[in-house]
């Protein structure tokens, strides 16, 4: 097992004189705390002791409700029966492991990929086979690639893994032409995909995309979301949709781990919704996120050296930015903390060592006037990591290309590392000789 690298910088986010643009947080604040303390009233009025109580495995019938409501936003048609409430939607990605991998199995998912799945992949020792990105997400034509070189050494993959709306990390979207590609391939090959989609109601531009699932009809796609980034990512509630052998197993699976979601929590997402029109609540977020997305976005063009690139996300809430190949952002991390601001480094979206010299940033968690000095200070240390080189080197440095048809800010390949020609010469000094006696 590995830690995961948004935890470990988690801690940071309660303290006042750190500005976090690491974690995936929505701005919590912004849901009113009159609101909060009238569904508390009602549901300790209406349901105090049934919210006190455990829940079905599978949830609550008047949270699937909800969900089916939430997904019928998106395009969807759920059915109840196929939907399992879940502790959030990492409990997801780990049900899916535990259900189907077994040590040495392979998953297959884009490079980069959501940190948050790499510990879960990693702790059930899984074989993870990443594929590369560009502007318009994962590159299927490589995807099939890949899976005709696994199937040629005798390995076939036990899901596909993609988050194809605002990708986390690289903010990127997959085109409507891929995700129709995708599903062919998984109907023609059968295999599984696991959707995972948090972020699609949450969006600032373009017209919405028809999910996977609603592509595939439910055959081969396993469905994942989450009420976080919509409500509350406090109360802990996600769900799947899968098919119905699947479903069954990802039960079992989480009667081991949990016994059932929060009963309290799923009274509570109930109560919300029957309050009134959801759907205003998430148009609020959308306006203040995308305020805050552009706000970031100027002061990466302000702050950052002309080295840098960057994604420009239609929505979600990150930011994915790449540095020149010498700068280490693991190694910079260290440093902007000691100026009091945090992000994700990109090794944290690899299990192969890339991602060196690439971040992931966050908008949504903090106000516009922290985003402009977070960036401020993370862009004055990589400023001065860019001169340290060009000092060292004794040559202007040059701005990266964009590799492979990728976005500007996707890093994609294996990074080089610098020859020992290009750094400074070094002066060996002799030896220390030993005192005698």
């Amino acid at each position: 097992m590995k830690s995961s690298a948004m935890r470990d910088l988690m801690a940071l986010t309660e303290r006042e004189d750190v500005i976090s643009l690491a974690g995936g947080l929505p701005d919590t604040s912004t849901f009113p705390p009159d609101s909060y303390a009238s569904l508390m009233r009602t549901v300790a009025a209406d349901s105090c002791a049934r919210a006190l109580q455990y829940a079905p495995t599978e949830g609550l019938a008047l949270v699937k409700r909800c969900i089916v409501d939430v997904m019928h936003a998106e395009g969807m048609v759920a059915d109840p029966d196929e939907i399992l409430v879940t502790t959030g939607g990492q409990q997801v990605i780990d049900l899916m492991c535990k259900t189907l991998i077994d040590p040495g199995d392979v998953i297959v998912a884009e490079a980069p990929t959501y940190p948050g799945a790499v510990p879960t992949f990693c702790a059930y020792q899984a074989d993870v086979v990443q594929v590369r990105m560009d502007r318009d997400g994962m590159r299927v034509d490589e995807l099939e690639a890949t899976l005709d070189e696994l199937e040629r050494t005798g390995r076939r993959p036990k899901f596909i893994y993609t988050v194809p709306n605002f990708h986390n990390p690289a903010g990127v979207t997959l085109s409507l032409e891929r995700r129709r590609e995708l599903v062919r391939i998984a109907q023609e090959r059968e295999l599984l995909v696991l959707e995972d989609n948090p972020y699609g109601l949450l969006r600032y531009e373009a017209e919405p995309l028809p999910t996977l699932l609603s592509l595939d009809g439910g055959n081969y796609v396993v469905y994942a979301s989450t009420f976080s980034k919509i409500l509350s990512p406090g109360m802990r509630l996600g769900w799947t949709v899968a098919p119905r052998p699947v479903l069954e197993k990802m039960n079992i699976g989480k009667q081991s781990s949990d016994l059932c979601s929060s009963s309290l929590s799923q009274y509570f997402v109930a109560a919300y919704f029957e309050s009134g029109p959801w759907h205003e609540y998430v148009r609020s977020l959308i306006e203040i996120y995308r305020r805050r997305r552009d706000v970031m976005l100027d002061a990466l063009a302000e702050h950052y050296p002309r080295e840098a690139e960057w994604t420009h996300p239609q929505g979600g809430l990150f930011i994915w930015a790449t540095l020149p190949d010498y700068i280490d952002t693991t190694d910079l991390l260290a440093r902007t903390l000691e100026e009091r601001v945090a992000f994700v480094p990109g090794r944290a979206a690899y299990v192969d060592g890339r991602g060196g010299s690439s971040m992931r940033l966050n908008f949504s968690g903090v106000g516009e006037n922290d985003i402009r000095e977070g960036i401020r200070r993370i862009g004055e240390v990589v400023r001065e990591q860019v001169a340290l080189y060009g000092t060292l080197t004794g040559a202007a440095p040059v701005r990266g290309s964009t590799r492979g048809g990728q976005p500007p800010g996707l890093d994609s390949e294996p990074r080089t590392p610098v020859p020992d020609s290009e750094l400074a010469k070094i002066l060996r000094l002799p030896a220390k000789r030993k005192r005698a006696g």
